[in-house]
Parts: structure tokens; sequence; C-alpha cells
């Protein structure tokens, strides 16, 4: 199937000389949710932009569902909503006023019952007719989303949708996404939340430093550079380890009384009975074992470490 977004050795340097990407290559696919992580400066909301249309590239080409963004310009942008970070709306405006101009500005005709429509589904009918100004940032953020939608994308860029929004809000407009997924939107979000990623994303790529780490699916991701780790409960605790122990690199932890054996979930043997027969043969009793998964927190840092020092060690 065609990718609905083709990015192809797309960098971008600015006049003052600093680059903030280096030729990104991507591709993403119709109908996925896409998140794309990064510490901040890394490069995300650049690239977000370039694919917009709202930064030109230095190099490369970026297609959006078949349109080139600079050749076709006005058909490419046309499939596009953008959310940015920033709360950017008219705040004497109504709601609905705002929403059905955004729509107008794209040349689409006036279409009452769309509007109602995603107005409904992102809880915000009852509040059409008030002013910007008077809603919550919360409700601010979900008219910035109707106004990206309003002219009907088949592609929904949202750049930290839930920045400053509660717990209970955030997992509001997580349901909202997939519901757009659901309706053949293709959705790309950048987040600083890394269970937002890991809750929502089919894919997701890390970006540091101007440069596309890796793209990988989520669950093979997690799969391949997720570690497990088996937490033994000691029924005494130890002071040292014998020798015979030293080929699992356990960590003693808990002031003795506990061990963590750290394992390979992919190799064939863990390791974990023949530990657990050395303990035994070793008189080490315990009382309890506790298996545990990285975060995909902890694999992202991980990855933006490890591309540091590489960075590091090319310079």
């Amino acid at each position: 199937m065609q990718p609905i977004i083709s990015i192809e050795g797309v960098g971008k340097t600015y006049a003052g000389g600093f680059t903030a990407l280096k030729s990104v290559d991507l591709q993403i696919h119709r109908g996925e949710i896409f998140a794309l992580l990064g510490p901040n400066g890394a490069g995300k909301t650049t690239l977000i932009s370039i694919i917009c249309g709202i930064v030109n590239p230095t190099t490369g080409t970026v297609t959006a569902d078949g349109h080139d963004i600079q050749r076709a310009f006005r058909a490419a942008r046309s499939k596009i909503g953008l959310v940015p970070q920033e709360l950017s709306t008219d705040s004497f405006e109504s709601v609905w006023s705002t929403v059905t101009f955004s729509r107008g500005l794209f040349g689409k005709a006036p279409n009452p019952e769309y509007i109602e429509k995603i107005l409904r589904q992102l809880s915000l009918w009852d509040k059409k007719d008030s002013r910007i100004m008077a809603l919550s940032g919360g409700m601010k953020r979900r008219v910035m989303i109707a106004k990206a939608l309003s002219h009907e994308p088949s592609i929904l860029f949202l750049d930290e949708p839930t920045a400053g929004v509660d717990v209970e809000l955030r997992r509001d407009m997580w349901e909202m996404v997939r519901g757009l997924r659901e309706n053949g939107v293709t959705v790309i979000l950048t987040t600083h939340y890394i269970e937002e990623a890991e809750e929502m994303a089919d894919r997701i790529g890390v970006i540091n430093h101007g440069e596309l780490v890796l793209v990988e699916e989520k669950h093979t991701l997690m799969h391949k550079l997720g570690k497990k780790q088996l937490t033994i409960h000691l029924q005494n605790p130890v002071t040292a380890l014998p020798e015979s122990l030293s080929e699992f690199a356990l960590e003693v932890a808990d002031e003795g009384n506990q061990l963590i054996f750290t394992f390979d979930t992919q190799r064939e043997h863990t390791g974990i009975a023949e530990l657990l027969r050395q303990l035994n043969q070793q008189g080490i009793e315990f009382k309890d074992l506790h298996s545990s998964e990285s975060s995909l927190e902890e694999i992202f840092v991980n990855l933006v470490h490890q591309s540091q020092n590489e960075r590091q060690q090319a310079g």
C-alpha cells in the first residue's frame, strides 16, 4: 500500500548555520497512529512544519496523500489538519464561528451537519456559542482540534496535544484520537508523555539532534529493546554473593534482601532455571519472585543516550 506521507532525504539548515534536520527518510502508513518522540530541540516540530508546508526544507521532498508539498502546496495542505503546540485561538469568537471559518479557509462549502458532528465528537456541542476566551485550557485544546478537522483532512498532526491538560481529559483525548483513526484519519503526534505513545501509537519514531534514530512497530520495539528483570526476595539478607553466581551478573538490592537478575526474553534459555538451581545449592533461600518488563520510557531514554554517545565518538 502506498504511504500517505512520504519523506525522502529531508534536511533543514537555517541561515545561521544551525542544522535542525539531517536527511530524514520516513514513510507513514495510511490509517495508523504514528508517535514521534524526542527531547526538546530534537527536530520534531521542524519536521512537522516542513510536512505541513510552513517551513521549506533545505533538501529532500515530501508528499502528502500523493501531492508534493512544495509543487502542489494547496492540494497537499488541504489533506492535512494541524494542531500546533501553542493555543492560538480567536478569543472573542464563538466556538461555532471559529470552526466554521477554518473550514471556509480551505475553500470548503458550508456544512453545518459536519461541524455539529465534530463538535459533538469533541464534547464541544454545549459550548458552541461560548466565546473561546471563556473556555478552559483543555476545552481550548479541543477547539484547536475541531478547527484542524473542519476541512475533513485525511491526515492530522498533533504537536504535543495534551500539554497542560489534566490526566482525565488526556485520557478522553486519547479515546477521541482512536476514534479518528477508526474513521480513516491518519494521526501523527509528537509528545513528551511516553505513556501517551505507549498507550496509543501503532508505530514509534525516535528523533534526536535532527536524526531519525529509529522507527519501529511499538510492540516490536518493546520486544527487541525491552529487558525483563526477575526480582528474587530472599528469606535472609546476604552481604556477599558466592563466586559460583558471578556468571549471572546479579544486583544486590534492598540492603541484601533482594537479588535482581536481568535477562533477555528473546534467548532460548533465559538462565532463570539455572540461577534458581544455583541459589538452592548455595543454601540461599527465597520467599518470592517478581518479574517486570522495561517501560517505553526506559527504552526511549536508553536510545537517546546511545545516539548521543555515538555522536560523541564520531566527533
